[in-house]
């Protein structure tokens, strides 16, 4: 089996950064944006969090793409013959594409609220009684979003551990075999 470990690592880092930084944004900035002394402190502590964080996120993603379609193009024989990696490749799109949309829809809510910069804010996703409405109805539903990204791309590094797990020679001989006997 050829290796392909530009492609992985592309995959498995970009992958790793998109999670965990999500993922540390929800649970620390947008709640430590609230230490900030004022409403409108908060809000412009927690837009440029966020704002810095967009251009790094997209390497990211970018990255976890590139190498997952070095994947795709590296297993191609797995695909066709092995049983269950095809499922488990589609299960894996269709995450990716939930995950980018997800993603995307969360930056668009996000210039929302970023265009007021020092918006009043209680944290990163709960208004406060004077910020004004558009921004307040994105925080709401950036405060939703805030987890459903971490949990989406949590899904795509449980389900890239079980790709990993279907590559083990016992793994390959079984779906083989698999796909010929039934």
């Amino acid at each position: 089996m050829a290796t392909n470990t530009i492609s992985r690592s592309l995959h498995d880092v970009g992958l790793a950064a998109w999670f965990g930084g999500t993922l540390a944004n929800a649970v620390s900035l947008n709640s430590a944006a609230a230490e900030a002394g004022d409403a409108s402190s908060t809000g412009k502590v927690a837009n440029a969090g966020w704002d810095r964080w967009t251009p790094v996120n997209a390497v990211a993603i970018g990255a976890h793409l590139v190498g997952s379609v070095g994947q795709l193009s590296g297993n191609r024989s797995r695909l066709q013959a092995q049983e269950g990696v095809a499922s488990m490749a589609l299960t894996k799109t269709l995450l990716t594409a939930a995950a980018l949309g997800a993603t995307a829809y969360s930056r668009v809510l996000g210039q929302k609220v970023s265009a007021y910069d020092d918006v009043p804010a209680e944290s990163g996703t709960t208004p406060s009684s004077s910020t004004p409405s558009e921004a307040a109805k994105a925080q709401k539903r950036l405060a939703v979003l805030q987890w459903v990204v971490p949990a989406l791309t949590g899904a795509l590094v449980v389900i890239s551990s079980y790709a990993a797990e279907q590559q083990r020679a016992t793994e390959v001989h079984k779906g083989i075999a698999g796909r010929f006997i039934g």
